[in-house]
């Protein structure tokens, strides 16, 4: 019927009972006729011992050999699959990045593809073989095994699908793209489809369902792509819906969207920080010294606000930036205090960013005050505004996410009918 590639996340081959349902998920696609790739994940947990063991190794460890070590888990997860499946009665073989191969720059932990040359396994494919792919991997230009970063499975995944010219199903331990964090919102509803743009925002924005580059690459390269759930059983009625909306969420084009809603969903990020810099000097090539050393230091800031006094001498800059960063920051701005002229530096990790989310926002107004509103209403106090095309994002306390994201949900007509 079709060319696909279904990636499985940890959680879903966190022991050989899961990867023997996971099987049986392959053995229905190709039973359905279409032919297969299967891009894994290592098993839930095995990634972190092998980075551990690393640390335990040598806290200043060679990224090299760091890369040989923690690229062991998918291969694990590609070679058992393999063998279930051959168990089964399906041909499969296990791949390594190296082997197909996939290339990437020399960026070890954090390298980028450059090319997958997927003519071996297209051949294998068509011969009725299920290609088994280790996911995050690849091979530098030094040949080298490198890693993509955590996360780099999805990205593996995509990058596949877009080379073999497949569709790709991301399968996770939810059933598809939600309004908003169904843990937090009991009222929150499962989408049949979202828009590249508006799932690339979400995930910019904290939603763990994709990796970032994953939907990026999506988008640049128009993969058909679906998320949907490893735990729901493999020969369940709801694995082929009538109405071809699909059992997940269909990540697509715009156009291709059924629904325009104004607002498709809320997301939230607790891994925030915010800095301010108080009586900074206002004058020409001021942000330029504070936010240049800093991605000198590859330290992303995000929401950016700047008040300057009434005599417009001096101004206070704030801005966020991730949590993890939130150290190494203040030590490179420290460092600077003379050069660029500010008076003192405070800073706060108990905030949250949370953010509306939706293509409808390009042709209707009165999204940003509702959201205002909505917030006011419930005596949540907005520290900071960014905005795009298509989302809304505020910082506020993070003791107020939870009560934030419900109350934001109800304003935009989010909640179950």
């Amino acid at each position: 019927m079709g060319r696909l590639v279904m990636k499985f996340g940890g959680t879903s081959v966190a022991n050989v009972d899961r990867i023997r349902n996971v099987a049986r998920h392959v053995e229905r696609e190709v039973k359905a006729g279409n032919q297969v790739a299967v891009v894994v994940s290592a098993m839930a947990g095995t990634t972190n011992q092998l980075v551990e063991w690393c640390k335990q190794a040598a806290p200043m460890h060679d990224a090299r050999e760091y890369d040989a070590v923690v690229a062991t888990g998918e291969q694990i997860t590609a070679g058992l699959l393999a063998i279930v499946l051959q168990e089964i009665g399906i041909p499969a073989r296990s791949w390594s990045g190296w082997q197909i191969p996939i290339e990437t720059d020399g960026v070890h932990s954090a390298a980028r593809m450059t090319n997958i040359n997927g003519a071996e396994i297209l051949k294998r494919m068509e011969q009725g073989q299920v290609a088994v792919i280790a996911g995050f991997q690849g091979i530098g230009p030094d040949k080298r095994i490198t890693t993509l970063g955590r996360g780099g499975s999805d990205t593996s995944a995509v990058a596949v699908a877009a080379a073999l010219k497949a569709s790709c199903d991301i399968y996770t331990d939810v059933d598809g793209v939600y309004t908003a964090d169904p843990r937090i919102v009991t009222g929150a509803r499962k989408l049949d489809k979202i828009s590249y743009e508006e799932m690339l925002e979400q995930a910019s924005l904290g939603a763990k369902v994709l990796h970032l580059r994953s939907v990026e690459l999506a988008m640049v390269y128009n993969v058909p792509l679906q998320v949907r759930s490893s735990f729901e059983a493999p020969d369940s009625p709801n694995q082929n819906k009538p109405d071809g909306t699909g059992p997940g969420t269909i990540v697509c084009q715009e156009e291709k969207s059924m629904e325009q809603h104004v607002v498709s969903g809320i997301a939230y990020s607790r891994d925030e920080a915010k800095i301010s810099l108080r009586k900074v000097k206002d004058k020409p090539g001021v942000s330029a010294g504070v936010f240049g050393p800093l991605a000198e230091a590859d330290i992303s800031v995000d929401m950016i606000v700047q008040n300057v006094s009434a005599d417009g001498a001096v101004a206070d800059i704030t801005f966020t930036l991730p949590r993890k960063d939130l150290r190494k920051a203040i030590d490179v701005l420290e460092k600077l205090k003379d050069q660029i002229g500010f008076q003192d530096i405070t800073h706060s990790a108990d905030v949250a960013k949370v953010s509306v989310v939706g293509i409808g926002m390009r042709s209707h107004a009165g999204v940003a005050s509702k959201m205002f509103k909505s917030l006011a209403d419930k005596g949540i106090n907005i520290q900071a505004i960014t905005t795009s095309e298509i989302k809304v994002s505020v910082l506020i306390d993070e003791a107020y996410t939870e009560l934030a994201v419900r109350a934001l949900h109800t304003a935009y007509g989010l909640d179950k009918a």
